[in-house]
């Protein structure tokens, strides 16, 4: 990356950490001080503690288990029904709220933005829900009989009241001769939605990996694998964006037999072992799939990152080596094809962008992968952190960051808006859970977990709309009619003065 402009901007952050960890108490202070740090170049990793609990009392974006499991990895998969089993509550939250965009008839033969609860009430707990789970299992089945499996999202009251979801999933897929697939997500489980994701992950290798084993020992797979064949995994479609990682990966000549899970199916989930390699976009949410297709079959997978013209060509290049030339010579021609496209996107975006800052506090793959669509828009980043990141994501993150570039893991909504003061950046790249708070204090804000109703984001054309979006809300004129806090103590120094 950049060289550091000078050491003792590593120092002057440091002291910003510093200052921020007085207000806690002492406790509180030496926990979160393992959580943050400020990159210096040439280290291997960042320096900060991560997949811890968070402590109690503070404000923390963190979702839950459930919420990795349903809201994440099974509740794009379009010709399932999910039932969410518990309370009406958690159920309704998670409906249809991240913009997992499939195509299909809803509720003849795709379910993603239909709500299926169990409506936990006090007699189910005293009593149990597996007869109720049973019965709701049938009824599915007469009402949209052309959905091709159910899974169970356990919320919170099913572990604590020890429900047998797994005995009513083994009888009620007899009965209906379908999957039916049973998650111990419960909310209280693990830290974060992290152990969501790993659950919901090991759910797809127990129950849905069997299924492809029985229809290839059997040669009754519905497709006739190619040496082109790749599973593109991890990519939740949010506001299209499998859509455009997927035609790029085509138009240079790949097949892609298996998206999970964003506008994908059960089909999809049974046939992605067949692959020839699997490509993950999620790093955080489906790695542990990846490692389980290369222990079971041989699968041999890798992250990559369709963000921004440059780390989008690096990809293709990257992708096209693991095959022969052919593939090869194609991925030029689409690099070739689309950079007249891409340099006009910049020679109209970035002299209107260039110089500005942005913190960035996002989950999954974004706190690191975005940094390059930024830069080739000339903005800087100068902070980043994951709410639900691992000490390997903090790795990564390295070969994206830039020295002095302050890092924050599950930060506290009092450290994040300290740090955005004490930095100034001209904009935040964060979660709906710090957009308001943000837009209120008079900065620009773009929502980078479902692209504030815009996208998509990935791939070639998707650069264009995130330039464009990037423009739209640092240039906007209504900003100038609020004005954020330290601006608006500069104005009145100014007038008193």
């Amino acid at each position: 990356m950049t060289p550091p402009d000078n050491k003792n901007l590593v120092d002057e952050n440091k002291e910003l950490i510093q200052e921020v960890l007085k207000a806690y108490p002492e406790k509180s202070r030496k926990k979160r001080e393992k959580h943050l740090n400020v990159h210096e170049e040439e280290k291997s990793d960042c320096g900060v503690k991560s997949n811890i609990k968070s402590i109690p009392g503070v404000m923390t974006a963190r979702g839950c288990a459930y919420a990795g499991s349903k809201g994440v990895v099974w509740g794009p998969i379009k010709d399932m029904i999910h039932i969410s089993h518990g309370p009406v509550g958690c159920g309704y939250w998670s409906w249809s709220g991240r913009r997992n965009y499939y195509v299909g008839i809803t509720g003849i033969n795709s379910f993603g933005t239909m709500h299926f609860t169990s409506d936990f009430q006090e007699r189910d707990i005293v009593f149990g829900g597996d007869k109720k789970l049973t019965k709701i299992i049938d009824e599915l089945e007469i009402l949209f009989p052309l959905n091709r499996g159910i899974s169970i999202q356990s919320e919170c009251p099913i572990g604590l009241i020890g429900d047998d979801i797994e005995a009513v999933a083994k009888k009620a897929s007899k009965q209906i001769g379908k999957p039916v697939v049973p998650l111990r997500c419960e909310g209280f489980r693990g830290v974060s939605q992290s152990l969501g994701h790993h659950i919901a992950n090991d759910a797809i290798r127990d129950w849905i990996f069997p299924e492809y084993d029985k229809l290839k020992k059997d040669n009754k797979l519905d497709f006739e694998p190619s040496q082109y064949d790749v599973a593109l995994i991890g990519d939740y479609n949010i506001g299209g964006d499998a859509w455009a990682s997927r035609m790029l990966l085509e138009e240079m000549g790949l097949r892609v037999v298996a998206q999970w899970s964003g506008d994908g199916t059960l089909n999809e989930l049974i046939q992605g072992p067949a692959a020839k390699l699997v490509l993950i976009h999620c790093y955080r949410s489906m790695n542990y799939i990846c490692r389980s297709l290369e222990e079971n079959y041989g699968m041999p997978w890798m992250e990559f990152n369709f963000f921004g013209p440059t780390k989008i060509a690096a990809s293709l290049r990257e992708i096209a080596a693991k095959f022969d030339s052919k593939i090869q010579e194609n991925a030029e021609k689409v690099i070739a094809k689309y950079t007249p496209v891409m340099t006009a996107v910049l020679d109209k975006y970035r002299p209107r962008l260039e110089g500005n800052t942005v913190m960035l506090y996002v989950g999954g793959l974004r706190p690191r992968h975005v940094v390059p669509a930024f830069e080739d828009l000339g903005i800087k980043v100068v902070g980043t952190g994951y709410e639900f990141g691992h000490n390997d994501d903090y790795k990564r993150t390295t070969h994206y960051i830039d020295n002095a570039t302050i890092i924050y893991d599950d930060v506290t909504a009092y450290e994040f808006e300290e740090f955005v003061k004490a930095k100034k950046p001209d904009l935040i790249a964060s979660g709906i859970k710090e957009k308001y708070a943000f837009q209120k204090m008079g900065l620009p804000f773009r929502q980078m977990h479902s692209w504030d109703y815009s996208g998509p984001y990935h791939g070639y054309d998707g650069f264009a709309i995130f330039a464009r979006d990037m423009d739209l809300a640092l240039n906007s004129p209504t900003w100038g009619l609020i004005g954020a806090p330290w601006k608006k103590a500069a104005a009145k120094t100014k007038a008193a003065a």
